[in-house]
Formats: C-alpha cells, sequence, structure tokens
C-alpha cells in the first residue's frame, strides 16, 4: 500500500459492544487513502473477537497493550503512523463518511493551518441523537481561545503533533486540552461548522470521572502560565469583609470547621506559592486583630470605609487603593476571595490566575454551569433562553457567577472596571459551589465541616 493521506486510530478499552460501528464508520468514509491502527488497551470484554472480525483488511492493523492509557495508546499510535495527518475515533464513537473528506480538504487548501475539527452530535447508548454541539467559527465569531475541541475526532498534520512532543501521559486525561494549549499559540486553527462525527455518551465516558478532569486540566494550566506568571507581579490576594449588609452580620467571624471564615480564607491564600501579597480589607477594626495574631509580613489589613461595604457600592476604589501601595505600577493580578464561599481551596484559586494568564483576558472568574432549562417571560408567556438537549452551539450555554473567586489585572481598576471588558471562566468543582448567604446555608457549611 502507498503511504496514505490519513492515520485513523481507534483506541478501545471495553467497548467491544461498540467496536464494531465504530470501525465499520471508517470503512464507509467516502476518500480511500487511509489506514486504521485499531488498539485494543487491556480489554477484558470481547473487543478482541470484534477485532478477528476486520484485522484481515488489508488497510488495518491491530494493536493490543496492557492498560497504559488513553495519551499513552494515542503516543503509540502517533509512532505508526505512516499518514500526513492522524485523527483519533474513540471506540465508542461514530464517523460522519465524509469527516476525512471535509477535514483533509481544508488541511489540503491552507497548508498553515495544524489542526482542524468539526462539530458533532451527541447519542445514547443506541446511537440515537438527542442533541448537536456547534462551536462558532474561531477567530471569527469567538476570539477566546479558551475552550479546546473534543479531544477525539480532530485532524491534525502528524509532523506538528510530533515537533510539540505528542500528548502528555503524565496526566491521563484531558487530551483535548493538553493538545490545544500546544498548538493554539504557535499554529494556525480552525473548525468546520458541520457535525461530522457521533459522540456517544453513555455512562462510561472518561468525560464523567469529574476530579479527574479537574485534575488534569489545572495541571495543563499551570504548566503553561508558569513561564508567564512572572510577568504579572505581584500577585495581591484581597480579602474584603464587612460589618453590616450580609444577612447576619460580621458574618467574617461565624466559624465552620473549627474556624472562623476569615481564618479560613487566610489560611487558605496563605498557603498559595503564587501570592505575593495577602490584604484583610474590613470597616470592623476587631478584624485587624485576626490578622496581628497570624503575624505574618505577606499578611496585613486595610481599614475601608464603612461606605464602601454598601451592597450597591463597587470595590474597585477600595482594591484601587490597595494597589497604589502594594502594586504601584499597576502591572500585576489582584484575586478577589470572597469568604462567603468557605470551600474554595488553594488549586481553584490558582487556577484563575493560570486561567487569566493563559487566555489574553481582562479578568478570569470560576463559574457553575446551568445545565437546566431557563425561562424568561415574553410577550406570549416563558420562553427558554438556552438550549437544552437539542442543536446548540457554545455561545448557548449559561454560567452562573460562584461570586467566590476572581482573577483582575489590576490595570482594570485605572479605569474604574472590576473585570475589564474581556472576561473568561473556568468550571469550579461542584463541591466548592457553597456560597453562605442566608442562615440555612451556614448550617449547612457546618454539615459538610462536620461541625453538626
Amino acid at each position: 500500500m502507498t503511504k496514505p493521506r490519513f492515520t485513523v486510530y481507534i483506541p478501545s478499552h471495553n467497548y467491544g459492544r461498540f467496536l464494531g460501528e465504530a470501525i465499520e464508520s471508517v470503512l464507509r468514509q467516502s476518500v480511500r487513502d487511509w489506514e486504521l491502527i485499531v488498539i485494543d488497551d487491556g480489554s477484558s470484554d470481547d473487543t478482541q473477537n470484534v477485532i478477528k472480525l476486520y484485522e484481515a483488511h488489508p488497510k488495518i492493523h491491530t494493536l493490543k497493550t496492557q492498560g497504559i492509557g488513553l495519551t499513552s495508546v494515542c503516543n503509540l499510535a502517533l509512532s505508526k503512523a505512516k499518514g500526513v495527518y492522524i485523527i483519533r475515533l474513540d471506540g465508542d464513537d461514530v464517523f460522519d463518511e465524509n469527516i476525512l473528506l471535509v477535514l483533509g480538504h481544508i488541511l489540503d487548501q491552507n497548508s498553515e493551518i495544524a489542526l482542524v475539527f468539526p462539530d458533532y452530535y451527541l447519542v445514547d447508548p443506541f446511537g440515537e441523537i438527542y442533541s448537536q454541539e456547534r462551536r462558532k467559527k474561531i477567530f471569527v465569531d469567538n476570539h477566546n481561545i479558551d475552550v479546546p475541541p473534543h479531544g477525539a475526532c480532530t485532524l491534525i498534520r502528524v509532523s506538528v503533533l510530533k515537533e510539540v512532543g505528542g500528548y502528555r501521559e503524565d496526566l491521563k486525561a484531558q487530551d483535548g486540552f493538553d493538545l490545544w494549549s500546544k498548538i493554539i499559540n504557535r499554529y494556525k486553527s480552525t473548525n468546520v461548522n458541520l457535525p461530522l462525527f457521533y459522540y456517544r455518551q453513555h455512562g462510561n465516558n472518561l468525560t464523567t470521572n469529574s476530579q479527574r478532569i479537574f485534575n488534569a486540566r489545572r495541571q495543563i494550566k499551570m504548566d503553561i502560565a508558569n513561564s508567564k506568571i512572572s510577568y504579572n507581579r505581584p500577585i495581591v490576594a484581597v480579602i474584603p469583609c464587612r460589618k453590616n449588609f450580609d444577612f447576619i452580620n460580621d458574618l467574617w467571624n461565624e466559624r465552620v470547621g473549627g474556624n472562623t471564615l476569615l481564618e479560613r480564607e487566610i489560611d487558605t491564600c496563605l498557603s498559595s506559592k503564587l501570592i505575593d501579597q495577602v490584604v484583610v480589607a474590613s470597616d470592623n477594626p476587631l478584624t485587624e486583630k485576626i490578622v496581628d495574631k497570624y503575624d505574618d509580613p505577606q499578611l496585613c489589613f486595610m481599614l475601608r470605609d464603612s461606605q464602601s461595604t454598601i451592597r450597591s457600592a463597587s470595590i474597585v476604589p477600595t482594591l484601587e487603593a490597595i494597589a497604589r501601595k502594594y502594586d504601584p505600577k499597576f502591572q500585576g493580578i489582584t484575586i478577589i476571595r470572597y469568604l462567603q464561599s468557605p470551600f474554595v481551596t488553594v488549586e481553584t484559586i490558582e487556577e484563575a490566575v493560570a486561567t487569566l494568564v493563559m487566555s489574553g483576558a481582562d479578568s478570569a472568574t470560576a463559574v457553575e454551569e446551568i445545565v437546566s432549562q431557563v425561562f424568561r417571560r415574553s410577550r406570549f408567556g416563558m420562553e427558554p433562553v438556552n438550549r437544552v438537549g437539542e442543536f446548540r452551539s457554545d455561545f448557548d450555554s449559561l454560567y452562573k457567577d460562584l461570586l467566590s473567586c476572581l482573577a483582575t489585572y489590576t490595570r482594570n481598576f485605572l479605569t474604574g472596571s472590576l473585570t475589564g471588558r474581556s472576561i473568561v471562566s473556568f468550571v469550579a468543582p461542584s463541591a466548592e459551589c457553597l456560597n453562605i448567604d442566608s442562615d440555612q446555608k451556614l448550617k449547612l457549611a457546618r454539615v459538610i465541616a462536620g461541625d453538626e
């Protein structure tokens, strides 16, 4: 066989019941210059029996590994690839018959483009379509590059993938984000608004392992941001608190998990190696006694004007005053940590900084995605605001600001803005989403912390 234009590889770990359909979708491609590598990564189901049905095909090569994990399988396929372009098809997903034709044409006609990805359908375990995921055209309708393409079904030049070092094998997750972060600032990428593969949701997908994904995502971000953070010093964490205007006076002094909310937050911020200065800003002088107790030069107190603590008042003048003392050149980053969210970890705080630095935006905030249908009133009754379970784009998602952690460039304060014009977000772990804004939430926080 002459050198193929495309290398398609299918990793399968216990996807035997879906694997045949995946392989068949490659066989049905409307272009013929491809090779297919099928890799059984330590399956204990009937994957091998399925592979035997196809292994005699002259374009199909089979490999068997012993549970080495997805990213290691990806690198193995890359080392075996003979094609000019490479694309992964997971063993539980299905190609549209024209995916290689369409994506290959884009790379053929645009030699400067390294990576191209399509829209896709979401299907249930039985292959029934229940939604279509659509990405706005990057660099045309979407100028934020914080959302990577799907890890699979993205066509990449083999030479580029090898040049950037392939996939990281230490993370075992977020291969798409890893690849995107390596390529996006070095090469041109694009997407096509055609649904060209079927992404099966069946409860056993890697994407359902949320903590594993969070950890991998954070590690990738920090590795990228570490080389840039030194240009954005100092990093100042501000913990605002007040005497009045919460549901209870001096909320900062309420105890959760054995410490006051203020003490919990100070401990978290001081544990970060990224933060240069921690400032407690309060209109109650009693909070200064908490600060003095630490006797830590990294921690200081600033007395706020009580007028600035009104709920409708902007916090920017307070932050600008802090910046003039600790970041007089306004070249660093300010982190705002709201002590009403007591379970936010230092890893989340540092992810806010890393997200900001790598994104090119003006600020980054922790959010929670709203997955249920949201409605608004109209002349004819209630109408949906977001799309759920149907055709939708990445711009249709709604997010709730958790009021827990915001990282913003200090220079924004000079124009009176807290966030600047461009705001990016990152989804916080669900365990950190509790915001204490009522007696009931305070009781719940104490139950979670083991106080009650």
